[in-house]
């Protein structure tokens, strides 16, 4: 992880898109980065185009070349941890994991310590990428502290910037399994509504005419009397994407405390339940290697207590109902 100011040098490219202002392009483009540090680095003359800086407002339209500055940033010390981490895969690049129900990702707000990232500072020393500044380096997506799977970290900028730019461009492949609540009639289908900022809740995220654009596909795997298996497909990646998809369509996450309106949505149901989080797991990852150029494919088996949910639900001895 580098301690010092860095100069990023980005072409835009948005080959069949429309044109798009200059903040929503960066912080789509630069992954783990949020809207208002972008805005930061645009009112503080950081983002440079044409020789000069630019603003908030100026529209791409592609083949502009940009050249972005990231402070460094002390804002906070993160420690190192010694917390066991299972990893997929590894090289001098990048790493794969299989992050656990429970564990937050990154340090935020009243959370410093017991996350991915400490447990990543501990593992990779001084490699890992520092886009995204000390309070996440490496991290080029995200899962939410309740749903466990697979996560790429970068060990370095050229691989941070190859990976993120997959993500936006939608080349990567990520795949959850979720049980949810209800039966799911359609045997496939897709979710597109865009999603935004809850706007009383600012917290949470909810669908949004005006949100940012959001596509789920889900396929049906196995139904039982109120619940249903399905696997889900991201085509974008906004925050609680799943979550909120499902919730929306009246099927939302077993175990989910925060969109879940229906019998498991609160703590003492998913204790019940024997569930350490929410039913949502992120069970395939595929990317190209940003550097090597080769395809990685990567599936885990579904946690322990997800697994024996389910093997209760098909004996028929699952206590769901209320």
């Amino acid at each position: 992880m580098v301690d010092q100011a860095q100069t990023l040098e980005l072409e835009v490219n948005l080959t069949g898109l429309e044109p798009v202002r200059i903040d929503r392009y960066l912080t789509s483009r630069l992954a783990g980065f949020s809207r208002s540090r972008i805005h930061k680095l645009i009112e503080n003359g950081l983002v440079i185009h044409a020789g000069s800086p630019v603003k908030a407002s100026l529209k791409l339209f592609g083949g502009e070349k940009l050249t972005v500055t990231i402070p460094e940033n002390r804002c906070l010390e993160l420690a190192a941890e010694e917390i066991p981490i299972e990893v997929i895969f590894e090289d001098n690049y990048l790493l794969v994991v299989n992050k656990p129900s429970g564990m937050v990702t990154h340090p935020g707000a009243g959370v410093s310590d017991g996350t991915l990232v400490n447990a990543l500072l501990h593992h990779c020393q001084d490699s890992l990428s520092g886009i995204c500044g000390t309070t996440r380096p490496g991290i080029v997506h995200r899962l939410d502290k309740d749903t466990s799977g697979l996560m790429v970290v970068a060990k370095e900028d050229r691989a941070h910037l190859g990976l993120a730019e997959q993500i936006r461009a939608r080349k990567a492949r990520r795949t959850y399994i979720a049980l949810v609540e209800g039966v799911v009639r359609q045997d496939t289908g897709c979710v597109d509504k865009p999603i935004g900022r809850h706007p009383q809740l600012r917290k949470q995220m909810s669908v949004q005419k005006k949100g940012r654009p959001a596509i789920s596909h889900y396929t049906v795997l196995q139904r039982w009397k109120k619940y249903t298996l399905v696997r889900v497909c991201l085509e974008t990646g906004r925050t609680h994407q799943i979550r909120v998809h499902m919730a929306s369509l009246g099927y939302p996450v077993v175990g989910d405390i925060v969109y879940n309106h229906k019998h498991t949505g609160t703590l003492a149901q998913r204790h019940k339940l024997g569930l350490s989080g929410h039913a949502l797991h992120a069970y395939q990852l595929s990317f190209i290697h940003p550097i090597t150029g080769i395809l990685l494919e990567f599936e885990v088996k579904l946690p322990d207590d997800f697994q024996r949910l389910i093997g209760s639900l098909e004996e028929g001895k699952c206590s769901f109902a209320i």
